[in-house]
Formats: structure tokens, C-alpha cells, sequence
């Protein structure tokens, strides 16, 4: 397992839950004899014999002494991955959102390979919804796309009956000398590697900062002037879970009247709703938030497990009431962001996740969610907010439909709300994560990124 996997696995606590939420919702209707919860257990049992991430457990190395590694677990049983509850009448979007937040509220069992299923059933329309948990050191979101990609093609393939067509080989547990071997040949190669790590990372942080002291305003770094906020607290192991669908054509076209990009229309989108809310609730900080921005450093998009990502910094100009102005603010701060990232190295993120002994790491985790620090000290950051691009098509399995797709990733102790969306066939789907005590009225973020899409477009056209 490479450490930046390792370190999302390092950072759960029983507060923290490293996992993300997937929710696909389908229109069922068409299934002849109605839905099936046993086929779609038969269909699943068929597809994972192509899907290896889904099939390896986590094995840890004796005393934290190197970095877990994957196995293809011999004692694999699909049924303790599956699950199902039925929505009372009328199977509202909310009703599905609460069963998400609860689904969401619990971590993911590490003897098992780390995914679970649980299909909610009584939508109403005659739609079900599959809601995948997914630890986050299996996938990033771009590998989640990957993998659902791989599985619209295989779902066509017919099984093969012979067993040495079954790519599937469980492995043998490995025993302690094994695991404390492997791990020892893997940390004398990364502490050869070390003083160059350590020459490269004081290299392209002195270049990185001398372009970030080149820009007025100067691009924001964690811990730098951030405000406290309602979001920033520590954490309980309950969640909260809201969705909402935004559509893609107004965003796209607000992209191409100011000559921003996707990504900053979304997130002065994001931006006008969490201005609207705090002001809403009298805690309207003067300062902007500061946003965590996570980015593919990847380009193979077959890519169908691990992690290889790293983070922008971005003000979302939450003290700019202007719309316009405030999208143009953070166009502008992307853009330099950006800049001053790629001096930095977007691989400097996982090179340093190699060397950090798990010990260390897990131990500052810790304390840090037992301690309740997070209440008392200004946060690092105030929001995660995330945009991945998802399958442009329509996706049917036979004569089942997907019509929405949302997925969030995990909130952390003193950052506790993450927006993340996904697009899909003309849409956006937006997902909320968070925890009560950070974001008590979740829906209220949801209505206001509606009003503040609204509140774009009208400026742009009354610039027009």
C-alpha cells in the first residue's frame, strides 16, 4: 500500500470515518416481475470476479512498522457487504438522505474488504437507490469513476464457466515474518530516498513561495488568517447527508459569458450559499473561507484503485457580496493556486505520506479528536469542496436506469462539512457530508446553492 493510501487509513478515528458515499439512484419500473434484491445480489456475486479492489482486504504490518498491505481475501462472503431497508411512504429524497446520514455514521470493519452496499428500496416513482460506502485508501474519486466505467462494461459479459477464465485467486494470510520483511526491504528503499526528499521539498518550497509572494492578493495557506465558523468543531461519529441536482447547463453557461472555468463557477456557487447561510445564522465571519480543493494528479483515467490527488487552497470570497466580483476573486485565486502548486509538486504530497512512520501519524490523529482541540484553536481550513467529472452518458443496466448520481467524500476533526459534486449525463449532482454539530440544517445549504446559481446568472445577465 503506498503511504498516501495508508494515510487515509491512519487518519480514522471513532469520530473520523474515512470513507466516501456513493448514492446512485434508478428507475426500476421497467424490470419485468418487479425488482429483485436476490438478482441484484446474484449480479453483484458475477461482477466482483472483475472488480480486484473490491475483493482485497487490509492486512497490517506488526507494530505499525510499515504500511499495510493488500490481499485477496480468502474468507471473502458477498452477504457481509450487503444490506437493505425500505423507505415508509412517500420515499421522499429526505427520507433517503436520512437513511445516507445513518448508513454513513459508522466506519467500515477492517477484517473485510473495506466496501459496503446498502440498497434502499420504497423511493418513491418506483425507484431504488444503492448507496456504496468506500474507503477512501481503496479509491479517490477518479478511480471510483474508472471503476464504475469498468463495471458498464463488464455487466455485458457473459460469466465464463470455466475456472481458469476466473482471474479471482484468493491469497494466504501473510504471517508476521513475511509482513515484518516486506515492510523492512520497503523502508530502507524510502530512507535511501529521504535526504533527496528532503533537498527536493526545500527546493520547491522556496520556488513556490517566491511566486506566491509575486501575486497581490497573495494565494491563502492553511492555518493562515482562517476564521473560525460553525463548521469548524470537533467531531461526533454521527453524520448528516443532503443532495440536490444542479443543472449543468446554467453552470456552463455562466462559465462561458465570464471566462471562468467549471470549477470556479462551482465553487462561487458553493460560495454564495455558505456566505447566505452564515449570514443567516449571524456568524458571517469578515475574513473569506478558506477551501480545500482536492485535484487528480493522475491522467490514466483506467485507473480503478488508489489514491493520487493533492489539494488546492482557494478563498471562496465569502466576504464579497457581489457575485460577479466574487467569482472573478476566486477565478483569479485558482488560477494562482494553481501556479504555485505545480512548483510545489503535486506528487510532494504522497512522497511525504511514503516516509511518515504510521506510528507518528496515527498517534497526532488521535489525540487530536480526543483532545477536542479542534473547539479551541483556528482550523486549518473551513470547508472541503470537491468536483469530479463523472460519466457524460446515460447509464442503463438492461431495464434499469440510473437517473441521479451523488457522491461526497469524508468530513475530519475541525472541518466538518465537505460538498463534493459529480456530474452526470447534463447534470450535477451536489452532495452534502457533514456532522450535527457542525452544519445542524443541511438542507438550508442545499436551497441557498439553488439561490446562489440563481443570484449568478441574474448578474451576469443584467451585465449583459
Amino acid at each position: 500500500m503506498t503511504g498516501l493510501d495508508a494515510k487515509f487509513l491512519y487518519s480514522e478515528t471513532a469520530t473520523t470515518h474515512m470513507h466516501t458515499i456513493k448514492v446512485v439512484v434508478s428507475d426500476v419500473s421497467a424490470v419485468e416481475g418487479g425488482f429483485s434484491y436476490e438478482a441484484l445480489t446474484e449480479v453483484l456475486r458475477q461482477l466482483l470476479v472483475r472488480l480486484p479492489p473490491f475483493r482485497r482486504r487490509v492486512v497490517p504490518v506488526p507494530w505499525g512498522l510499515g504500511h499495510p498491505v493488500w490481499v485477496e481475501d480468502p474468507d471473502f462472503e458477498l452477504s457481509r457487504h450487503l444490506s437493505r431497508c425500505r423507505l415508509e411512504a412517500p420515499g421522499s429524497d429526505r427520507q433517503l438522505a436520512t437513511a445516507v446520514a445513518g448508513f454513513a455514521s459508522t466506519p467500515l470493519p477492517r477484517d473485510r474488504p473495506l466496501w459496503e452496499l446498502l440498497v434502499v428500496e420504497g423511493l418513491a416513482g418506483e425507484r431504488i437507490a444503492a448507496v456504496a460506502k468506500i474507503h477512501h485508501a481503496v479509491a479517490d474519486g477518479s478511480a471510483v469513476v474508472a471503476l464504475l466505467q469498468h463495471v458498464l462494461q463488464v455487466a455485458t459479459v457473459e460469466p465464463s464457466p470455466d475456472a481458469a477464465d476466473d482471474p479471482w485467486r484468493p491469497e494466504p494470510i501473510p504471517t508476521r515474518r513475511q509482513l515484518l520483511t516486506l515492510a523492512a526491504g520497503q523502508q530502507v528503499a524510502r530512507w535511501k530516498g529521504f535526504p533527496h526528499l528532503v533537498r527536493l521539498s526545500a527546493a520547491q518550497t522556496r520556488a513556490s513561495e517566491r511566486r506566491r509572494r509575486s501575486f497581490a492578493p497573495k494565494p491563502p495557506l492553511p492555518l493562515h488568517h482562517v476564521p473560525r465558523t460553525s463548521f469548524n468543531v470537533s467531531l461526533t461519529s454521527e453524520r448528516v447527508f443532503a443532495m440536490t441536482t444542479l443543472p449543468l447547463d446554467e453552470l456552463k453557461e455562466v462559465r462561458r459569458a465570464t471566462g471562468t472555468t467549471l470549477n470556479d463557477v462551482y465553487l462561487a456557487v458553493c460560495g454564495g450559499a455558505l456566505r447566505r447561510y452564515l449570514h443567516d445564522r449571524g456568524e458571517l465571519p469578515d475574513r473569506p473561507l478558506l477551501a480545500s480543493v482536492p485535484m487528480s494528479t493522475d491522467p490514466n483515467v483506467g485507473r480503478m484503485s488508489g489514491n493520487h490527488l493533492d489539494n488546492l487552497y482557494v478563498s471562496i470570497a465569502t466576504d464579497i457580496a457581489d457575485p460577479l466580483r466574487r467569482l472573478h476573486q476566486i477565478h483569479d485565486g485558482a488560477q494562482a493556486s494553481k501556479e504555485v502548486r505545480k512548483l510545489l509538486g503535486h506528487d510532494l504530497l504522497a512522497q511525504r505520506a511514503d516516509i511518515v512512520p504510521p506510528q507518528i501519524y496515527h498517534s497526532v490523529v488521535r489525540f487530536w479528536g480526543r483532545s477536542h482541540i479542534a473547539d479551541h484553536v483556528h482550523p486549518p481550513l473551513n470547508v472541503v469542496l470537491s468536483n469530479v467529472a463523472g460519466p457524460a452518458d446515460r447509464i442503463s443496466f438492461g431495464p434499469i436506469e440510473v437517473e441521479a448520481l451523488y457522491s461526497v467524500g469524508p468530513i475530519l476533526e475541525g472541518i466538518g462539512l465537505n460538498i463534493t459534486a459529480w456530474s452526470y449525463s447534463g447534470a450535477l449532482g451536489v452532495s452534502l457530508l457533514a456532522c450535527p454539530v457542525s452544519v445542524p440544517h443541511p438542507w438550508s445549504i442545499i436551497d441557498a446553492l439553488h439561490d446562489a446559481l440563481d443570484e449568478l446568472r441574474t448578474a451576469v445577465a443584467d451585465r449583459d
